[in-house]
């Protein structure tokens, strides 16, 4: 069922934006509207053809005014922020996942016309622990990490579309739960953590992480915008690497520290402006996560084209990361002006 007039939230973001240029250009569609606070990036405006940008936010009650006056029937919605990659202010970051959500969804029930949704989502919401599931399914429980962190939010979300499907069964809903995005382009909190000169790590823990390349992200949400793939789908690449493999294929240095530290030195990176170390990413480090994709591959109709360790190889190629010269030394510096740093907060 082909589409006519196709709306994007998030647009401003390396996904929405990208997704937006990709729509732009694509024949399929009559109008493609493209919905966010702030512009996307230059080069997304500059090859993006017959799409328009809207500055809007979703979080107002006026969005529903922009998806019927312009006639939406499709409304692809890609601004939940699974995890800032540098400090942010949490209440703003809520506001637009849990809210702007709210709004959105209210906006669509409203709105005759509109007759698909896809949302990004995040395979975050299965949390991350010593007692999680070895591979997470569909069907498996949704428990966020911790109690009001960023996969709380897509918890949350979910909630609301699910809401959505009981009040408007006639609308066709794809949930897309994507694993950790990396690539030469995304700036995510893994994409800064490896790139650390000097990765800090907690002794006795070698997670497992199963990351997404941007394009394949870019390349399911288009799928899902041009065809009808209802249903909830893990969305991720083949393979894993344990955390110590990625540190040694980005040429970092790992630095083994205690537990009861890395909240701390979590805290001084996220102050420093270097890396937003939350609850939940702390425990994927610590405890990873993987995610079945057979559904992805046989109902869904896409099998990813970058594994994971090809997704990771291409990050570091892209973002021209070189070993780190003399690593020992290095190592025993940074953990000498950590451990004074976190010493020091401690002491305040």
């Amino acid at each position: 069922m082909a589409s006519n007039i196709v709306l994007v939230t998030g647009v401003s973001d390396d996904l929405g934006g990208r997704l937006l240029a990709r729509l732009g250009t694509a024949p399929e569609f009559e109008r493609v509207i493209g919905v966010d606070t702030a512009p996307p990036a230059k080069e997304v405006l500059r090859r993006m053809g017959r799409a328009e940008f809207v500055r809007a936010d979703i979080r107002n009650p006026l969005i529903a005014k922009v998806i019927s006056s312009a006639g939406v029937d499709t409304v692809v919605h890609t601004s939940c922020t699974a995890h800032p990659a540098g400090p942010s202010r949490r209440s703003a970051v809520k506001e637009v996942n849990v809210i702007g959500t709210m709004r959105l969804l209210a906006a669509c029930q409203r709105a005759p016309k509109v007759r698909k949704l896809v949302v990004k989502s995040t395979a975050a919401v299965y949390g991350a622990g010593a007692r999680s599931q070895a591979v997470f399914t569909e069907d498996s429980e949704l428990i966020p990490a911790s109690s009001s962190g960023y996969a709380k939010d897509a918890v949350e979300m979910e909630g609301y579309v699910r809401g959505l499907m009981r009040r408007r069964p006639d609308i066709s809903v794809t949930l897309a739960r994507f694993a950790n995005i990396i690539g030469p382009e995304v700036d995510t909190v893994l994409a800064r953590y490896f790139a650390l000169p000097v990765v800090p790590t907690v002794f006795g823990y070698d997670a497992r992480l199963q990351l997404l390349h941007g394009a394949d992200a870019l390349s399911v949400m288009e799928q899902a915008t041009l065809e009808d793939k209802p249903g909830v789908f893990n969305v991720a690449a083949d393979g894993v690497l344990t955390v110590s493999q990625a540190i040694r294929r980005a040429g970092r240095i790992g630095l083994p520290m205690p537990g009861s530290v890395v909240p701390s030195v979590g805290r001084l990176l996220r102050g420093a402006h270097v890396v937003d170390f939350s609850a939940d990413q702390l425990r994927l480090l610590n405890f990873g996560r993987v995610v079945d994709i057979t559904k992805l591959k046989k109902e869904f109709g896409y099998t990813p084209r970058w594994s994971t360790r090809e997704a990771f190889d291409d990050y570091v190629a892209g973002r021209g990361l070189r070993p780190v010269v003399d690593g020992g030394r290095l190592a025993g510096l940074a953990g000498k002006v950590l451990v004074a740093a976190v010493t020091g907060q401690a002491g305040r």
